[in-house]
């Protein structure tokens, strides 16, 4: 079983007897030269009084052992309170010779709930498509992806059609959304919205109101009764009391319908769905954003109204509005994405000193940079708030520590260090790696390597359990949810600062030199580690990794 540091939280707090949880894992350099977990000295004598920790406690805690649970060098009171330090070169060993262990997802140990992930910005054309509601396509792929990692059954909803597209879905969406590695799937069928628009006609509002209308409006339906009977205890805006009922209303209800239904009977989508799961055993999340959510709400009650089957939980993550400086304040996504794109070029040719653009590798490296930059600006701020967008050409230098060009460029100085040893061995000047179970991991003695190992790569399962956990719109009161969605762009971009920071002051490929052998493989252990976890998670945002930059 792999070491995880909510299980060595846990064996660490029940050592200390019965009161709530004590110890917190260190994430500083600073505090991490001496110890690894403390307990405050003010925790420790609410729990104690102004005795010290009984001498048995601190003899239980040094031995603790059990599954998950890390070994533990010492445990000694200090002005901080008790601080703890792990048999490190015995972690180096039980992670590093179980890299796949800790750089992927753990399998669920339980049920999951079914989720149909809906977002209606997909629905418009790319070049009238807003930069909050383009915030809103990625958080859903982002989201979608955390879910798919945590072996959520999911269905796509207001996917992008390829045929037969009505005049608001614009055939240019897919190619956009390619353009951005936004994997959202492409539905072949429209399905049928008789039934509905039946349902709708019967709730229609009486005739006199028709000559308000607007043209192609088949009509009004009042939602009051059903928004006091479901809506205001949800949280839904008080101001919703009825909803105009257009072709394209219903067709995009007829989509969430069928997505639910398709799910419900394990059909036509491959999905392994238990026999009795039904329409009420799965969760809808809707991804708008600020500017969709009121339309939103009216869609959800609307959807109630006209289908009895409709599942009873719909949830809301609302994206926050994006402001821009150092660009026209009205930008659409397309244009957004031109931007960046330009600038990215520009960039790089003034950093080689030649014009890469007319390379096709170049180019691909260029096409990827644009998109990592834009998914990590708009992810890594949590999806409620408002973003503010720098578009200036300064923001796109590999320098900028908090930048996915930053974090792309790390990945490429790790393909480029083990392809150079590859290399190297092919020249003879190193040997083939060794078996990893041969290597001497007490030979990784710098702060750097621990600062990777234990905030990076031991953390990492536990990162994405979390994320997948904030991320589930769980069947609860309330209308919204709040998921962390920037949880993954800000774990990259902080493993990239600490392997920077290690890679710029220590040489790992040292001098050819049989004697030196020992730490060098131990090190390109720890940096392969690093290298699988910087691959799930950007894998998590839709990135590939790059080779070179």
């Amino acid at each position: 079983m792999r070491l995880g540091v909510e299980e060595t939280l846990g064996a660490l707090n029940s050592a200390l007897g019965p009161g709530g949880p004590v110890w917190f894992k260190e994430t500083h350099a600073r505090h991490l030269r001496a110890r690894d977990f403390l307990a405050p000295r003010r925790a420790l004598q609410a729990r104690f009084g102004d005795d010290q920790v009984p001498e048995g406690v601190v003899h239980a805690i040094v031995g603790l052992q059990g599954p998950g649970v890390a070994p533990v060098l010492c445990c000694a009171p200090t002005p901080a309170g008790l601080a703890l330090q792990l048999q490190r070169s015995a972690v180096f060993e039980r992670v590093l010779c179980s890299v796949a262990a800790y750089a992927a997802p753990a399998a669920p140990t339980g049920p999951t709930p079914r989720v149909v992930l809906h977002c209606p910005a997909l629905r418009g054309s790319p070049s009238t498509l807003r930069l909050s509601q383009l915030r809103a396509v990625l958080v859903a792929d982002h989201l979608a992806r955390i879910l798919q990692n945590e072996g959520v059954r999911w269905l796509w909803a207001g996917a992008v059609r390829a045929a037969a597209i009505p005049a608001v879905r614009d055939p240019h969406m897919p190619t956009f959304l390619r353009q951005l590695r936004v994997d959202w799937p492409e539905v072949s069928e429209k399905p049928s919205t008789e039934a509905l628009r039946n349902r709708a006609i019967a709730e229609l509002s009486p005739a006199r109101e028709a000559g308000a209308l607007p043209p192609g409006t088949l009509g009004r339906v009042c939602l009051k009764e059903l928004m006091e009977e479901r809506g205001r205890t949800a949280g839904y805006d008080p101001s919703v009391d009825s909803c105009l009922v257009t072709e394209d209303l219903l067709s995009l209800l007829a989509e969430l319908q069928e997505a639910v239904q398709a799910g419900a009977e394990g059909s036509s989508l491959g999905l392994a769905v238990a026999p009795d799961a039904g329409a009420d055993s799965y969760v809808v999340l809707h991804v708008v954003s600020c500017e969709e959510e009121f339309q939103q709400q009216k869609l959800d009650l609307l959807w109630w109204k006209l289908d009895h089957q409709a599942p009873l939980t719909q949830k809301h993550l609302v994206c926050g509005p994006v402001k821009v400086t150092g660009a026209p304040s009205i930008l659409t996504a397309p244009e957004y994405y031109e931007l960046r794109h330009a600038q990215v070029c520009k960039v790089s040719s003034l950093k080689h000193g030649k014009d890469l653009e007319q390379d096709p590798a170049w180019m691909e490296i260029f096409r990827v940079l644009s998109v990592a930059t834009i998914k990590f600006e708009m992810l890594s701020t949590a999806p409620p708030s408002q973003l503010l967008l720098a578009l200036a050409d300064s923001s796109i230098s590999t320098k900028g520590s908090k930048s996915g060009t930053f974090v792309m460029y790390n990945c490429a100085r790790l393909a480029t260090l083990f392809e150079g040893y590859t290399c190297s061995v092919e020249q003879g000047l190193y040997p083939t790696f060794p078996p990893v179970s041969s290597l001497d991991f007490s030979l990784l003695r710098d702060e750097g390597e621990w600062l990777l190992l234990f905030n990076s790569i031991l953390p990492f399962p536990d990162l994405l359990r979390q994320t997948a956990a904030l991320t589930l719109p769980c069947p609860t009161p309330g209308l919204h949810v709040a998921a962390r969605t920037e949880t993954v762009c800000k774990f990259l971009v902080q493993l990239s600062m600490d392997f920077s920071s290690y890679y710029n002051r220590v040489h790992i490929l040292g001098e050819p030199r049989p004697h030196l052998f020992g730490q060098m493989f131990a090190r390109l252990q720890l940096l392969r580690a690093v290298r699988e976890v910087l691959h799930t998670g950007l894998a998590m945002l839709g990135l590939p990794p790059l080779s070179h930059i």
